[in-house]
């Protein structure tokens, strides 16, 4: 028979060793911070210069730096005798090879450096991991860390999906799908069993200010409702990037008309959960983990 102790080491994995966390934007770098400083890790974050302005890591060991700054701050980690590297939040630009700052460090991975920039985001993040691991770093996603912030599978509010949003899921979730083979984003909506829009480089928030100004487009003339999927990219590198949603999109979905809201059930990320449910609830939207083989099943 499984232990409590078992069950806690299979709910969250806390590496050997000491962490650093690579912040960006939005709530999951203060999750995987907080869980870590409780489990007694004493993690040191790097907050990335103007994409987490306002997340609160006070108590734990930081540092502030731009995304051109990735030789120094490898350097640093060594300095803080970090062994693992993780790659957590939203970053809103890529960083610019003219204003890198170039040390020993980062002149070792010049080309990959080079290579990096020429490629998709996915690329580039594999890029920037390969680099931290050459450096002697083991880069760990936060997913193992904190997983029970993953989407489960099933319905998680009370309003549930009725047929046709059900259309609108698998609709949108194929769109998902090839646009993530095609390294450009995680996200599709469908309105009236069709696919009106897909996510590109403006993000989700993006996706959703586009989609409420398209409501007045003739051909979606007499159209309710509609749902937002996001899922993993098929070659996702699960380390960096787990597409999330939280309370904020909940907001966002309902000013852009839709009934709802699908996740890849063990592929995104829900932020603050309880108060991103509570507020699905309060605007009578749906919440649903799907699994990606079952986006054409009734849920």
């Amino acid at each position: 028979m499984m232990t409590s102790t078992d069950e806690d080491k299979q709910i969250r994995h806390i590496p050997d060793g000491r962490v650093a966390i690579i912040a960006g934007g939005g709530a999951l770098p203060v999750a995987v911070a907080r869980t870590l400083a409780e489990r007694g890790n004493n993690p040191f974050v790097a907050v990335l210069q103007g994409e987490a302005a306002e997340a609160d890591f006070s108590g734990i060991a930081q540092t502030t730096v731009r995304l051109e700054d990735f030789g120094p701050l490898l350097d640093r980690f060594t300095q803080e005798k970090i062994t693992h590297v993780i790659l957590a939040g939203s970053v809103g630009r890529r960083p610019k090879l003219t204003g890198m700052k170039w040390n020993w460090t980062l002149m070792r991975l010049v080309s990959r450096v080079i290579t990096g920039l020429m490629r998709g985001d996915d690329g580039l993040l594999r890029t920037v991991i390969g680099a931290i691991e050459k450096q002697g770093f083991r880069v760990v996603g936060s997913h193992e860390v904190v997983p029970d912030l993953l989407a489960p599978a099933g319905v998680l509010t009370k309003e549930a999906p009725n047929r046709a949003d059900q259309r609108d899921i698998e609709a949108a979730s194929q769109a998902a799908e090839l646009i993530g083979k095609l390294d450009i984003g995680q996200a599709a909506v469908a309105i009236g069993g069709r696919v009106i829009a897909l996510e590109g480089i403006e993000g989700t928030e993006g996706l959703l200010e586009r989609t409420a100004s398209l409501r007045g487009h003739g051909r979606l003339a007499g159209k309710k409702r509609g749902v937002l999927v996001k899922r993993l990219k098929p070659q996702q590198e699960r380390r960096a990037d787990i597409p999330a949603i939280g309370p904020d999109t909940m907001d966002q979905a309902n000013r852009a008309g839709l009934a709802g809201v699908a996740v890849e059930a063990g592929g995104c990320f829900i932020l603050d959960f309880d108060r991103a449910i509570a507020r699905a609830d309060e605007l009578g939207l749906f919440v649903v983990g799907i699994e990606p083989q079952a986006a054409k099943e009734d849920i």
